[in-house]
């Protein structure tokens, strides 16, 4: 093979790489923005309030997300082609801990999205490992459209098997937490391959559209059934134990209404939202969790797209 070939082919492959990692880094933001605007959500920021932030606003949310792309697309860049090891699960650390970095900045010292960051950025990484993957056998689109959301969630829980032996020695809300009641948190839920993702938040969106309910409810009604079971640090660390219990049997009583698509499971999303800012209660696990169920159903639409892999194929010529 010429040289002229062997470049060739390496163009291709870095035009390939810098495709789908720019579109990983946009709908990333895509679903922290999407997770965001989700109006009205039980004490947390949306398009009428504040909820139970006071530091935070819809704005400062959508700064936040923006700040954040060149480090999905940074994981993305690093982790195509690459198997989870020790290397590719502090190469992402280090690119997390710099745009945390950057988050804050924009922020002026807000933490809007660090939890995000970890959740996204391992599932960021895993999708990117298994396309690359998909582009090493020569049929790529059945091979992408092979990817589901159970893979992507099992590769970043492999991802995060590996420890961070340059982490910081930090004292989080969640380690407070994990010290005080025993729950895992963030951490946990990755190295189990995100279950209230894949077990939880993913089924309750294709149900409810499956059911032909609005995007909008059917989202909130994924966000709910996320509340409904998931041991949320954000709760325990503001309310404890209680606040934790109350704030599930409250989500739980809206789903056995009907969702929030029926008149009396909206009347009570709107108490059940006023109720948590009252308290002052905010389950920002189980909105990180919902902004990772959102993020992998739009990968999984968009590998999808005979279209766009058809398209893609032309432009490699058959390469790759």
């Amino acid at each position: 093979m010429s040289i002229s070939s062997i470049s060739a082919i390496q163009s291709d492959k870095n035009l390939i790489v810098n495709r789908y990692a720019s579109w990983l880094g946009e709908l990333a933001v895509y679903a922290l923005r999407d997770e965001a605007s989700l109006t009205p959500k039980p004490g947390l920021v949306d398009l009428h309030h504040n909820g139970s932030h006071e530091d935070m606003n819809i704005e400062l949310m959508y700064q936040s997300a923006a700040s954040l792309q060149s480090t999905f697309t940074q994981m993305a860049q690093v982790s195509y082609g690459t198997y989870a090891d020790q290397s590719l699960r502090e190469q992402l650390a280090w690119i997390g801990r710099t745009g945390e970095q950057q988050m804050l900045t924009v922020t002026k010292g807000v933490n809007t999205h660090r939890g995000a960051i970890w959740a996204l950025g391992l599932l960021t990484g895993s999708a990117s490992m298994l396309i690359g993957e998909a582009y090493r056998n020569t049929e790529v689109p059945y091979r992408l459209k092979a990817i589901s959301a159970e893979h992507i969630a099992r590769t970043a829980s492999e991802i995060a098997q590996y420890p961070d032996r340059y982490a910081p020695v930090t004292a989080s809300h969640g380690t407070q937490v994990k010290h005080q009641y025993g729950t895992g948190g963030a951490k946990d839920e990755a190295q189990h391959g995100f279950p209230h993702v894949i077990n939880v938040g993913l089924p309750a969106l294709q149900q409810a559209r499956a059911q032909g309910i609005d995007e909008l409810y059917a989202r909130l009604d994924s966000l709910l059934t996320i509340i409904s079971v998931l041991p949320d640090t954000c709760l325990l660390y503001r309310g404890g134990q209680q606040a934790l219990e109350q704030t599930q049997k409250r989500a739980t009583a809206i789903l056995s209404q009907g969702g929030t698509s029926t008149t009396k499971g909206w009347q009570a999303l709107l108490a059940f939202d006023q109720w948590m800012v009252k308290h002052h209660f905010s389950p920002g696990g189980s909105a990180d969790l919902l902004a990772a169920t959102l993020y992998i159903d739009s990968i999984l639409k968009g590998i999808t797209d005979r279209t766009d892999m058809e398209s893609l194929s032309k432009t490699t010529g058959g390469r790759m």
